[in-house]
């Protein structure tokens, strides 16, 4: 018999993902800021794909890149330079992956407000757990990896 494998952290994103009234990058939980620059901030993934998953985020609420002036812009992508830099001291990865999922139909979890996620990713991260129980196992607690990469900023 399979043992069970917990994950309740999941359960009030499932429980409620359409219900959102607020923006969660308008009124984020100060608990997963991770740094504020000017005009953008990074913020941990409170539903990470992996360990150390941080979303970059304008604080603009703007649901499309072309409302983004070019400084925030570059900010953003500053920000992702120096998330990269951060998780590489901390969790050693050996690669990222970087992406903008813009619009329902690209993945966007949250349409309203343009955020670039930076998903730093170990050989051999990927297993059979999200295809057979669409379940990802994050072997830390968020508060732990915010305390851990606020360092470094």
């Amino acid at each position: 018999m399979p043992r069970p494998l917990w994950a309740p952290w999941r359960l009030e994103y499932i429980e409620h993902a359409e219900e959102q009234s607020r923006c969660i990058f308008c009124e984020p939980d100060e608990a997963f800021v991770v740094h504020r620059g000017e005009r953008a901030f990074l913020l941990l993934n409170k539903f990470p794909y992996t360990s150390g998953h941080l979303l970059v985020a304008p604080y603009l609420h703007a649901g499309s890149l072309a409302e983004l002036d070019d400084a925030t812009a570059l900010e953003i992508h500053q920000l992702a330079v120096q998330a990269i830099g951060a998780l590489g001291a901390e969790y050693a990865p050996h690669g990222h992956n970087l992406g903008w999922n813009l619009g329902r139909v690209a993945g966007a979890g949250i349409v309203d407000h343009v955020h670039l996620h930076v998903v730093p990713r170990w050989a051999g991260d990927t297993n059979f757990m999200p295809v057979l129980a669409d379940l990802r196992v994050i072997p830390e607690a968020l508060n732990e990896t915010a305390r851990r990469l606020r360092q470094h900023f």
